[in-house]
């Protein structure tokens, strides 16, 4: 008898950790698997970890941090989105759309307006079509020497209705997640 089903729909689970074996599984083993180096920046962990496995492996992963900033002057809450990982064999197949909506779904739990994210040019299709969207002003963030303007894309997405950016200067008083 053959069997016609079809494979089971990948499903996002709450990861208890995230490792740097863990995110080579998913990337590879190479020095720069985000493609960020050259912006010379230190980042923080996540704290919250969202993932798919296919078939035992971990194929997909999103990371949230809540992080203090301002904008405009007023002190506020984010959370942040970081760590967005797809293995480049499985790319194409909504796996991101799967891990980042998951992920979301638990920062509208953890009360802040505004989920926020760093990128590179490239991928700002990929998250505008997940409906964020482009922030257009400088991004000051905290690094080891300073205050220094975030050199990626921001983007930003409501966490909760009505939730719309305010007007003013950004600043993250941590590192980028």
């Amino acid at each position: 008898m053959t069997d016609h089903s079809t494979p089971a729909s990948p499903t996002v689970e709450r990861l208890a950790r995230y490792t740097k074996a863990e995110q080579s599984e998913i990337l590879g083993d190479g020095a720069d698997p985000f493609g960020v180096a050259e912006a010379g920046l230190t980042w923080l962990p996540k704290e919250d970890h969202f993932g798919v496995r296919r078939e035992g492996r971990l194929v997909a992963h999103a990371g949230l941090l809540r992080l203090p900033m301002s904008i405009g002057g007023a002190g506020t809450e984010v959370v942040g989105v970081g760590g967005v990982a797809v293995a480049p064999d499985l790319r194409g197949l909504g796996l991101a759309r799967l891990v980042v909506t998951a992920a979301l779904d638990h920062a509208r739990t953890l009360g802040p307006r505004h989920g926020l994210l760093f990128c590179r040019a490239p991928l700002v299709p990929l998250y505008e079509r997940l409906g964020w969207r482009e922030l257009a002003q400088d991004v000051q963030v905290e690094q080891p020497e300073g205050f220094v303007v975030m050199p990626l894309r921001t983007m930003w997405t409501p966490l909760h209705d009505g939730a719309d950016w305010p007007t003013g200067e950004v600043r993250l008083w941590s590192f980028p997640m």
